[in-house]
C-alpha cells in the first residue's frame, strides 16, 4: 500500500509528462509558433506553461521514486524530502496556474497581432517587399486553421481572397472564416487542457502529502509495525 501511494505520484507525473509532450509537439501549434515573418519569430508565450509542464512531470516521475524508496526503507528522512519535493512542484503549478489565468488572453492576442502584421503586407496593393512572405505565413496560418482573412470581409479583402485562400470556393465565404476567431478557439483549447491536466495532478499531489504525513507519523509512533 505504501509502495501505491507513491507509485501513483510517478503515474500523475508520466501522465501531466505525457499531455505537455503532446502539446508542445502538436502539429497546430507546431506549425504556428515555428513561423518567422520579417525577422520576427512568431510569439511563444504559449510554449512557457507547456515547459513548467513538462518539468512538473519529470521531476514528479523522479520524486515519486524517492518516495517509493523511503517507503520501502521506512525512512523518516527520505519521506520527508519527498514530502518537501512535493511542496515545491505543488507550488510550480500553483504559480504555473496564476501566470496562466492572467496571460489567458494575451497568447491568442500575440499570435493575432502577428497574423494581422503579416495581413497588413499581403494585402499591400503597393507590391511591398515582402508581400511574398507575407502570404506564405498566411498560407500557414489559413490551412492549419481551416481560415481565411480577419473576418472583416472589405472590399481590398474580396479582391485578394483568391490569392490569400486559393483553397476555398466562394460558397465557403458565406459563413464567417475569420482566424482571429480561430485562434482565439484553439488556444482556449489548449489552455483548457492544460488547467485539467494540471488540476488532476495538483489534487494528487494534495493526497500524497497527507499519505507521506500519515505515514511519517506511523514510522514515528509505531516503528515495529511499519
Amino acid at each position: 500500500m505504501r509502495e501505491i501511494r507513491s507509485t501513483r505520484a510517478r503515474l500523475a507525473g508520466g501522465v501531466i509528462l505525457g499531455v505537455a509532450l503532446w502539446l508542445r509537439h502538436d502539429s497546430q501549434t507546431s506549425n504556428l509558433l515555428i513561423l518567422q515573418f520579417e525577422g520576427q519569430q512568431a510569439p511563444g508565450t504559449f510554449y512557457v506553461s507547456v515547459y513548467i509542464l513538462i518539468a512538473v512531470g519529470a521531476v514528479m516521475m523522479l520524486v515519486g521514486f524517492l518516495g517509493c524508496y523511503g517507503a520501502i526503507q521506512e525512512s523518516q528522512c527520505l519521506l520527508g524530502t519527498f514530502f518537501f519535493f512535493l511542496v515545491i512542484l505543488f507550488a510550480c503549478e500553483v504559480a504555473a496556474a496564476m501566470w496562466g489565468f492572467m496571460n489567458k488572453d494575451t497568447i491568442s492576442k500575440e499570435l493575432t497581432n502577428f497574423y494581422d502584421a503579416a495581413y497588413i503586407k499581403a494585402v499591400d496593393i503597393s507590391g511591398s517587399p515582402s508581400k511574398d512572405s507575407a502570404i506564405k505565413v498566411l498560407d500557414v496560418f489559413h490551412t492549419t486553421l481551416d481560415c481565411c482573412g480577419k473576418g472583416d470581409d472589405n472590399a481590398l479583402f474580396k479582391q485578394v481572397a483568391s490569392t490569400l485562400c486559393p483553397r476555398k470556393s466562394p460558397e465557403d465565404f458565406l459563413k464567417s472564416q475569420s482566424c482571429h476567431s480561430k485562434l482565439i478557439e484553439l488556444f482556449s483549447e489548449k489552455l483548457y487542457l492544460i488547467g485539467l491536466a494540471a488540476l488532476v495532478v495538483a489534487v494528487i499531489m494534495i493526497f500524497e502529502m497527507i499519505f507521506t504525513m500519515v505515514l511519517c507519523c506511523g514510522i514515528r509512533n509505531n516503528p515495529g509495525v511499519y
